[in-house]
């Protein structure tokens, strides 16, 4: 059943704002003048926050020689950047529901958007994204599908029929979505992106990672996570024994890539490591 513009706007509305801490730390990293002492200050007046992010800068997936005690230190070990991006992903894990009864997997949920968030930021880096954006390019991979929850969460009695066709049918998921609801998770996702005001590629980059070939002048973020999840897809199917084509990109992918799909795949050979530190994100 469709799904109109009204209840697209209930389901957003109904998911819970970011704390005010991680609104102020958007905020503030907005500006490329950003004080260190001030985004200090923001993440020490909220202690949960504190006592996540120390955990996430202390985990595997950063890889520090040394244990990080204050969020000072974290700020000048790991950058504002990249602190501001642990700080999205605290509050993302923390207001999106963990339970639904439309059949959405969570754990295969959470499992694909870390490799997509991963793969994302590997692309980056052979793309010679700065160091300090490529953790743009991380979250936004971690939370481009964020759309699905909400559809399984608020909407499990028309979700459920979306995912059982999709188990049956050899058709991408977000094609089924505009066929049985009228709108996709991409969409859906987007409108809460900007509803949590995230930065302005980000949402970009939830909104278009399905569209990618049919929107002009596309940024390097949108092009990396449609790329990335194209090949997250594929080494899934690859894991599960699924008998997996090589995935289509587009021209526009093509071009910012710099060499084949089939090169870049092969080049991904401790994809499964990476994945594993970067667990820490949803463990938190």
């Amino acid at each position: 059943m469709p799904i109109n513009k009204d209840e697209l706007v209930k389901m957003v509305d109904e998911v819970p704002a970011f704390p005010a801490s991680v609104h102020k730390i958007l905020d503030i990293t907005s500006n490329t003048d950003c004080s260190p002492k001030e985004l200090v200050a923001i993440i020490e007046h909220d202690p949960i926050l504190t006592i996540k992010v120390l955990k996430l800068v202390n985990s595997a997936y950063f890889g520090l020689s040394r244990e990080v005690t204050s969020v000072n230190h974290a700020v000048v070990y790991v950058g504002i950047n990249t602190i501001k991006n642990v700080a999205i992903s605290v509050a993302t894990a923390g207001v999106l529901p963990d339970k639904n009864k439309a059949g959405l997997d969570m754990d295969a949920f959470w499992l694909h958007s870390l490799s997509v968030g991963v793969i994302g930021r590997l692309l980056a880096k052979k793309h010679a994204v700065p160091q300090t954006q490529q953790a743009n390019y991380f979250v936004a991979g971690l939370l481009h599908d964020i759309g699905k929850v909400l559809f399984a969460h608020f909407k499990p009695n028309d979700y459920k029929p979306v995912l059982d066709t999709k188990a049956r049918v050899p058709a991408p998921l977000f094609k089924i979505e505009r066929k049985m609801l009228d709108v996709t998770h991409s969409q859906l996702g987007g409108m809460l992106a900007e509803k949590w005001q995230l930065p302005p590629d980000l949402i970009k980059a939830i909104r278009n990672h399905h569209r990618i070939g049919k929107i002009s002048d596309p940024c390097d973020i949108e092009i990396a996570i449609s790329a990335a999840n194209k090949i997250s897809h594929y080494v899934e199917e690859k894991q599960h024994d699924i008998e997996a084509q090589v995935p289509k990109i587009s021209e526009v992918e093509s071009e910012w890539l710099g060499q084949s799909i089939e090169d870049v795949i092969h080049s991904l050979d401790n994809l499964e490591e990476e994945i594993d530190r970067a667990k820490a994100f949803i463990n938190i």
